[in-house]
Formats: C-alpha cells, structure tokens, sequence
C-alpha cells in the first residue's frame, strides 16, 4: 500500500471522528447553556473550556492506549438535572458536589463492577438499548423534513446515494450537501466574531452535606447508568471486548475531578456520538478505527480552545440541518444493532421491551430511559429463561 493509500484510508476515520465531536457540540451542549442560565459570562467560557479539554485528552490518551475508539463526552443527563438545581446552589458548592459525584463514580470504576455486569448481560439486550438511544435521532431527522424538506430531503438522498457509491464518504456527502443548501438558500445567521482563547477559571470548591444529597448523588447515578453504561454496550455491540469498563470509568472520573473547580460536571463514555466512531463507515479494519476517537479528541481541544467562537458559529447553522446530519449519521448504527436484538427467536420480547423503554424517552424516579429499558428488557428475558427451564426438562 502506498503512502498516499494509506493516507485516504484513514480520511474517513478522521471525519467520523470530527462529525461525531461536532454533533456533540450542536446538541447537548444547548442544556450546559440552560444549566448555566444566572451564571458568569467567565464561568459559563470556563465550563466549556473545561469538558472540552477534558473530553479531549481522554480520548486521545484511551483511543491511543488501547487501539479502540474511545469517545468521551460530558454528562448530558447530568446537565439536564443542573438546569433545575445549580440554580439554587452557590456554584462553589455545586463544584463541591462535582468533586462528590465523581469519586463515587471512581470507587464504582476501581471495583471493577461495571465489567462484572456487562459480561452478565445478553448481546440482544445491549444491542436493542443501544438501538433505543439512537432510535429518537433518526425521527427527529424525519421529524425536520416539514421545516426544511429540499435541505432534509436533498440530504437523506445524498448518504443513501453515497451509501451505494462510497459508502465510507456518504456522512461527508451529507455534510457538504447541507452546508451547500444552507449557504445558497442563506440560512447562516448571526455573527461569528473575532476568534480569541478561552480561558478557565479557577472556582474554590466549597463542601456541603445538602449538595452532597442533592447534585453530587443524582449525578453519579446518572452518569453510571444512563452515560457509562449504555457507552460500554456500544463499545460491546461494536465487537469490541477490550478495555474493560475499570480504566474508562476511572480515568473519567479521575479527569472529571481534576477539572471540576474550573467548571467540570462530569465526563464519560458517549454513546451515540461514539457509535459513529465504531462502524465500517469510520474504517474497514477495527483496528483503525482508534484513529477516529483520537481526531475526535484533537477536535475537542481546539472547539475548547476558542469556545466562544464555536459556540457563536454552531448559533448560525439551522436546527434541521443539525437534526437531519445526525440521524443520517446514525442510522447504520442503528440499523445493525435492530438486526441484532431481534435476530433470535429465544429472547426477542426481551429485547423488544428493551428498545420500546429505551426509545421512549421516559425518565422515572431520575432515572432515565436507557436505564429503565435495560431493567424492563432483563426482567422479561429472565422471566422466559425460568419459565423455559421447566418445558424444557420436560421434554427431555
């Protein structure tokens, strides 16, 4: 193979990497924005910058460490409970809670929990969770055709167009469609500015036992079971077995502590953007996929570096486009992952159930959809497992 071979080999591997970076920006960022509603202009710049080069460093260092791709993200469900309770939480104690949070998350990490749960659980029933989470991008990429319809439409044209002639290209024949018509029929809006550095700053971290109680336990929970544990079934169903869940968990955790005084909620395993990383779109050979979580990382640390200035220029690209980029992004992925939880005869209820809660959306008792869709999923795939022992010792 020559050098310029391998150079195109890897192009789409790095895109992947980029898109996945860049969706992450143009969705869960908008709920740190609502969390931080009363805070500082400095602290708000702060708190991106930190998740940023956090989410960063992690995945370059795991990526490169264990030749897999590594996504790591901030804690959307954790951002989503800050919108009601930062409010009403000194930000120096809400910093406190952070620092709470997230050694619990690494004493979860070093005992090596995750890992024994995971080789417990079902290939159908992982699968069909993870098609769950990324079911609700696909509708809300059809959901966009009535805003946009030639944009949605000249874009879901160009990946399956793509999908037949170069699979590998069709998210960037998607991209570059979307911006074209975007740009042509002048749906950029908003200035974006002088490009200028973030710079983070420094908030004490104050201790407090109500805090403890009310951020830093919800947010550990939330993290563990709706962020890390869907994100390692992704990591599964994508066929790959290595790392364990311990040095994932733990060096998040680890880095989340760190940068927590300068604004830091959490960082984790991602799970949807991550799956855009694990597919034969990002490369042919697993074994070169890595090279889309370290472009992805290297994304964050400039998106970090000048977060003011992304920020303002992800405010002048349209919703839908946003919508219908990452429901084209992710719908091999889910495409697979559905063939895979119903594939079997033995355990499809299971894992039906499993998608059905998981695509809901619901939250319950503060904890989320994927959670809740993994207990429903394994209580039903348990249930038969008993009620089949009988019958077939029976038969016998």
């Amino acid at each position: 193979m020559t050098m310029t071979t391998r150079q195109t080999s890897i192009i789409p591997a790095m895109i992947a990497g980029i898109i996945a970076t860049t969706i992450s920006y143009a969705g869960p960022l908008v709920i740190v924005f609502q969390a931080a509603q009363g805070l500082k202009p400095e602290l708000v710049a702060s708190w991106i910058w930190a998740i940023s080069i956090g989410s960063g460093v992690l995945g370059i260092v795991l990526s490169w460490r264990w030749r897999v791709p590594i996504v790591i993200a901030w804690s959307a469900p954790g951002s989503a409970l800050l919108v009601t309770m930062l409010p009403q939480t000194d930000f120096a104690t809400a910093v406190g809670a952070y620092i709470v949070a997230n050694l619990a998350v690494l004493a979860v990490g070093l005992s090596g929990t995750f890992d024994r749960l995971m080789r417990r659980l079902p290939a159908a029933i992982t699968a069909a969770m993870l098609a769950g989470i990324l079911f609700r991008f696909v509708i809300d990429m059809v959901g966009a055709v009535p805003s946009a319809p030639l944009m949605v439409i000249a874009m879901i044209a160009a990946f399956f167009a793509g999908r037949v002639l170069a699979p590998r290209y069709a998210v960037v024949a998607v991209l570059a469609t979307g911006l074209a018509l975007t740009m042509l029929d002048g749906g950029l809006t908003g200035t974006i500015g002088t490009p200028r550095l973030t710079l983070p700053v420094w908030t004490t971290p104050r201790f407090d036992w109500a805090a403890t109680a009310n951020i830093a336990l919800p947010l550990a929970v939330v993290a563990l079971t709706g962020q890390f544990l869907p994100g390692i079934a992704v990591l599964r169903a994508a066929g790959y077995a290595e790392p364990s869940a311990r040095p994932i968990v733990s060096a998040s955790a680890i880095g989340s502590i760190l940068l927590a005084p300068f604004g830091c909620h959490g960082l984790n395993l991602a799970a949807f953007t991550a799956a855009i990383c694990l597919g034969p779109d990002a490369h042919p050979d697993p074994r070169k996929r890595y090279l889309a979580g370290i472009a992805g990382g290297v994304t964050y640390l400039l998106f970090g570096a000048f977060a003011a200035t992304v920020l303002a220029l992800f405010a002048t690209l349209p919703k839908t486009l946003i919508a219908a980029l990452a429901g084209l992004a992710l719908f091999p992925v889910v495409s697979s992952s559905l063939s895979t939880a119903l594939r079997a005869e033995q355990g499809r209820d299971g894992a039906l159930v499993t998608f059905a809660v998981s695509a809901s959306g619901m939250t319950l008792a503060g904890l989320g959809s994927a959670f809740w869709g993994l207990i429903f999923g394994l209580s039903v795939h348990l249930l038969q497992t008993l009620a089949s022992r009988p019958m077939r010792a029976a038969a016998t």
